[in-house]
């Protein structure tokens, strides 16, 4: 499996992307809400991925941070939900946005994006319910000084931890400071409690 990449943006034509890894070019599908985010063409970004087999092609998708691939394999293990639609779903709103419409039991925002229905809306919303509370976190997590990714993942660990998400969140945001690596802010936070 292919996890993240690192290299040159060499083309940007959302949602498809090509970017040079040590001289090997990866056509990538991207959302929208990573897309705007990415530096301009022959600039050095990070993608984390997820790759898709099939028997007649593969295809990688790439995210900006690890929250919203894993958001993205939650959509694509719903019935009737593929990785073109849940591509579709986080190019129409954002993390933030996806929680607060399963949360909120909002099928009419949903509808509103193509490839999804009524019935797959309601679908989405009963299957999800149970499952996006452990990415709230990472989208619910105000933007700090920080690297958000490195913010969102902390948290993250942080949680898988076992603290709870208000603890998790206070912890990483009182030792946050900018360009701290996810593994600075857990230590930081971790030594803060002792």
């Amino acid at each position: 499996m292919i996890g993240r990449l690192a290299g040159i943006l060499l083309i940007k034509q959302p949602p498809w992307l090509l970017i040079d890894v040590a001289g090997v070019g990866y056509e990538i599908q991207a959302p929208m809400t990573t897309c705007y985010r990415l530096p301009e063409v022959g600039q050095a970004i990070v993608l984390f991925t997820h790759l898709v087999v099939r028997e007649d092609v593969h295809l990688l998708f790439g995210f900006s941070n690890t929250h919203e691939r894993e958001l993205f394999r939650e959509l694509i293990k719903v019935n009737g939900i593929g990785p073109k639609v849940a591509l579709a779903i986080l190019s129409g709103m954002d993390g933030n946005t996806l929680l607060q419409c399963v949360m909120d039991n909002n099928a009419t925002a949903l509808v509103k994006i193509p490839g999804v229905g009524k019935k797959t809306a309601e679908r989405l919303l009963i299957e999800l319910r149970d499952k996006l509370p452990a990415h709230a976190a990472a989208f619910a997590a105000p933007i700090t000084p920080a690297e958000p990714s490195a913010y969102y993942d902390a948290v993250n660990a942080l949680l898988t931890l076992g603290y709870k998400l208000t603890e998790a969140k206070q912890l990483v945001q009182a030792v946050t400071r900018p360009e701290a690596t996810c593994e600075e802010l857990i230590k930081l936070a971790l030594q803060s409690v002792r």
